[in-house]
């Protein structure tokens, strides 16, 4: 099985790429935003691979990033995604956006894929709630647009207040999300106490 491919970038496609390694040309299908940060034809790339082996074919799937790897795992877990649409999901977004997505539920930013419908994504949702806070590459949403708007101080101060509800026992995902809808409802700015405590009213069962 194919793990990695170190070579020379050959060509890029609508869907992928070819890599010449030795002088074989491996095709090898990305996510748009892998192939928005491919360098330029003739120039040297390293890819991260997962191999996909069936009676009908063998295809490649490459990543610049573990990161992007492992949740093209994990989205092609759930019934109904396959390659290809793990893939349209990781073209729109980045991994630390999926993340946050999940955290907060988030059907509408799911269904920006090519191939997503509605009830795919509430599936994804549900699916992949738990298993995704393995995955330390979410940062709230709100938070990060705040951040870029306002320069990061607030970005600061949700990440303390996730930390804290960590700390206090609950999941990351689950804080993860208690804290950017506490973020949407107080403003953007809240201090970290009242981010905590609203917070904690919206884990209150």
């Amino acid at each position: 099985m194919i793990a990695r491919l170190s070579g020379v970038l050959d060509a890029i496609e609508t869907d992928g790429c070819v890599v010449d390694v030795g002088g074989v040309g491996y095709l090898v299908y990305c996510s748009g935003k892998t192939l928005s940060r491919l360098p330029r034809v003739g120039e040297p790339v390293v890819l991260a691979v997962i191999t996909h082996v069936r009676e009908d074919h063998i295809h490649l799937y490459g990543f610049l990033d573990g990161a992007e790897r492992e949740w093209f795992r994990l989205l092609t877990t759930v019934q109904g995604v396959g390659s290809k649409v793990a893939l349209a999901i990781l073209s729109v977004l980045a991994p630390g956006e999926l993340g946050a997505a999940i955290a907060l539920q988030d059907r509408t930013a799911l269904t920006r894929a090519d191939g997503v419908g509605p009830k795919l994504a509430a599936r994804i949702l549900v699916e992949l709630k738990d298993k995704a806070a393995g995955l330390a590459v979410v940062v709230p949403l709100a938070a990060a647009r705040t951040a870029a708007v306002a320069g990061g101080p607030l970005a600061g101060a949700a990440d303390d207040a996730v930390s804290a509800l960590v700390n206090l026992g609950y999941r990351r995902v689950e804080a993860f999300g208690a804290v950017a809808a506490a973020q949407r409802r107080l403003g953007a700015e809240a201090a970290l106490d009242a981010l905590i405590r609203a917070g904690l009213q919206e884990l209150a069962p």
